[in-house]
């Protein structure tokens, strides 16, 4: 017996304590009992002194199961006592391994005392790991995961997708077929100058609307018409046929009519139509197609010819030759629609869908449409459109399955990282809402629901899960949409990060379990705090002086907090920091001394002039 319950006030128990608690280990953090007949009230020792013991209570043991929660308190004739194994078995986990539990590392309160996790519990919901550089998250994520899949029973139909954000987790994961020949490990890099893996590569014409906004930076709705005519378009655009042809004649022709029309000068009507053929034309509509009258035949340029006083002599003629390209109620067979089509051929679609949203007649239609035809233009010319060429067609489920599949063996790999180190924030930001929102798309789509999960892990996760403009542009956030609807179909966020207060409160507040390690900085204290289940404020404060490798697990995962240590991964991430001994001193041709009057030696030489 420890003693005898004193005070009760709200979630606190004070008990006056009957042991000297100078003969008796530290207590702090282990976990008492209040037994009443077959009431056990389950404690946690907040801190202790000479006389007396706090202890805040986290649930009860009833029939053998232990519910979290402090809704029941303990009576003043308890008798209190520390908890057995078997009863903290029902808290901490059973130590044997079994199918469906996996290790995730040592408690820190209980020397030795394994912490294993039901599988189902932690990875069957959203996720995040926070805590400061240095911290060691990188080391605990590779850590957990290598235990998963080397464990008596490796999930060998898993599919994790990395995003790397540092490209550190080849180095703990490609060896893993080595270890079981049923796992896998695939990479993709963003590096297109010395790639050591695949090239990272997205077929264009997956691309959708909401993907082509995102890549293209759109900030206005309506700017998604024009991107869904462009995509209408290209299909159409880059077929060969005579329907095609007349399809693109008429949409130059009813651009053309349009400024024909206008009622503006002629000087600036013919400069206008002459910059519209020169750009857009083709073999049977151009500045040189032939306009025949009786008697003689002059080319569509020599009849835009304007007078000494400022006319057009045959506007008339000019305009009913164009309407002779426009056609009504054509509708193109399946058969002219080319599904496969480049960056280039995107945008010149891009560009014959402004004109048929008449870019040249108004100013807000130029305003809305011309910096994002730049943008697809700086794409589709730059270094950035290799990530969006790609070999061959493939539709978006092939792709998807390709991305699954180790090229070298032919097996399924269960991690697949794509590493978006060697591209700037916002286009990795784009890449990984795509393939995530491609994944979301193919998971809500499964029959039977639910028949497969996917993983979607993301590293420095604040920069890309962040409160953006996709919700007033889109009219969602795809990781905020997978947060609330992923767990129905499959399809689960795991958010790592450093700066927690600067991730999406939707997605966080979605999440059933979190791992935090040290965490320091006063902001985002608050917001754990603030944000995070069943979290007190002496919790708070632990996480400031936590150890790297040791974090405060919370959720359904786990019955209570619980403080544990997480052993090294092997082999490890390439998560280390510069060792400035080796970069400041290795090789330098005077040793390290200490001897004052070499050095004031040294330094009198240096100072003196050179000779040549």
């Amino acid at each position: 017996m420890l003693g005898k319950i004193e005070e009760i006030i709200d979630n606190q128990v004070k008990i006056k304590l009957d042991i000297d608690m100078t003969e008796q280990p530290s207590l702090v953090n282990l976990h008492v009992i209040f037994e009443d007949g077959n009431k056990k009230i389950v404690a946690e020792i907040a801190n202790t002194n000479k006389e007396f013991m706090f202890a805040n209570v986290v649930g009860e043991i009833v029939n053998g199961v232990f519910t979290p929660g402090s809704s029941s308190k303990p009576s003043f004739r308890s008798k209190v006592r520390i908890i057995d194994m078997s009863e903290l078995e029902l808290i901490l986990g059973k130590q044997e391994l079994t199918r469906g539990v996996t290790n995730f590392g040592t408690s820190n309160v209980y020397d030795g005392y394994k912490i294993n996790v039901s599988i189902n519990d932690f990875f069957n919901s959203h996720f995040t790991i926070l805590g400061n550089s240095g911290s060691g998250k990188s080391s605990a994520v590779a850590s957990i995961l290598q235990k998963l899949f080397t464990g008596p029973t490796p999930p060998i139909n898993s599919s994790l997708f990395f995003f790397d954000a540092y490209g550190e987790y080849t180095n703990a994961f490609s060896k893993l077929h080595e270890r079981n020949p049923q796992l896998g490990y695939k990479a993709y890099t963003t590096n297109i100058v010395d790639p050591d893996c695949e090239v990272l590569r997205i077929p264009v014409w997956l691309l959708d609307v909401d993907d082509l906004a995102l890549l293209l930076d759109v900030t206005s709705p309506a700017q998604l018409p024009i991107i869904e005519k462009a995509i209408k378009l290209v299909q159409i655009l880059t077929g060969r046929s005579e329907s095609v042809i007349r399809r693109k004649n008429d949409i130059i022709a009813r651009a053309v009519q349009d400024i024909l029309l206008s009622g503006a000068e002629s000087t600036k009507i013919r400069d206008q139509v002459m910059g519209v053929l020169t750009k857009f034309n083709t073999t049977t509509l151009n500045l040189e197609s032939p306009i025949v009258q009786p008697g003689y035949t002059r080319t569509l340029k020599q009849c835009l010819y304007v007078d000494k006083i400022g006319k057009m002599q045959e506007m008339e003629l000019v305009v009913e030759f164009i309407r002779g390209y426009i056609i009504e109620d054509e509708v193109l067979e399946d058969v002219d629609a080319n599904p496969y089509y480049s960056l280039n051929d995107l945008e010149l679609a891009m560009d014959f869908a402004l004109i048929s949203e008449g870019i040249l007649k108004s100013d807000k239609v130029f305003d809305n449409a011309n910096v994002m035809s730049v943008r697809l233009h700086t794409l589709a010319t730059g270094e950035n459109r290799h990530y969006f060429t790609y070999p061959k067609y493939v539709t978006k489920d092939d792709f998807i399955e390709s991305l699954l599949i180790n090229p070298q063996t032919g097996a399924k790999a269960q991690i697949i990282n794509f590493n978006i180190n060697y591209v700037d924030d916002r286009l990795a930001k784009v890449i990984t809402k795509i393939l995530s929102r491609m994944l979301f798309q193919k998971a809500s789509t499964l029959k039977p629901r639910g028949s497969r999960a996917f993983h979607i892990i993301i590293e420095e996760a604040h920069r890309y899960v962040q409160h953006d403009s996709d919700i007033e542009i889109l009219g969602y956030n795809i990781f905020e949409r997978i947060a609330k609807e992923g767990r129905k179909y499959g399809i689960f966020l795991a958010m790592i990060t450093q700066r927690p207060s600067e991730l999406s409160d939707t997605c966080v507040s979605q999440c059933a379990n979190f791992l935090i390690l040290r965490t320091m900085h006063p902001v985002d204290l608050k917001y754990i705090k603030e944000m995070v289940p069943n979290i007190s404020s002496e919790i708070v404060q632990q996480l400031k002086n936590l150890k790297p490798g040791n974090c405060i697990a919370f959720g359904t995962a786990f019955r209570v907090p619980t403080s544990l240590y997480i052993d090294l991964p092997n082999p490890k991430p390439l998560s280390n920091n510069v060792d400035l001994e080796t970069v400041w001193y290795t090789g330098q041709a005077v040793a390290p001394t200490t001897d004052v009057s070499a050095l004031m030696t040294m330094q009198v030489n240096q100072q003196q002039p050179r000779q040549f």
